[in-house]
């Protein structure tokens, strides 16, 4: 999976839709809520790509990669 710089900066400012961490970031979301997603499948459309991206980015330890984005790239 690529993702270019704009892509990162929305996802860094992502917020959840629905459920229990509505209104939280994508980032601030905990990573079993989306390891569970990705045993039973992600919704479909943008939120389900960009909960699958920040699964990888949560898995492989760069939470402080969107932190620093979210900082620098104000929206």
């Amino acid at each position: 999976m690529e993702l270019d710089g704009t892509v990162l900066i929305e996802l860094a400012h992502y917020k959840m839709p629905f459920g229990k961490y509505k209104n939280q970031y994508l980032i601030d979301v905990p990573e079993h809520y989306y390891i569970w997603y990705q045993q039973k499948g992600f919704p479909e459309g943008k939120l389900g790509r960009m909960m699958a991206q920040m699964c990888e980015i949560k898995i492989n330890g760069l939470e402080e990669l969107i932190y620093t984005i979210r900082r620098d790239f104000k929206k």
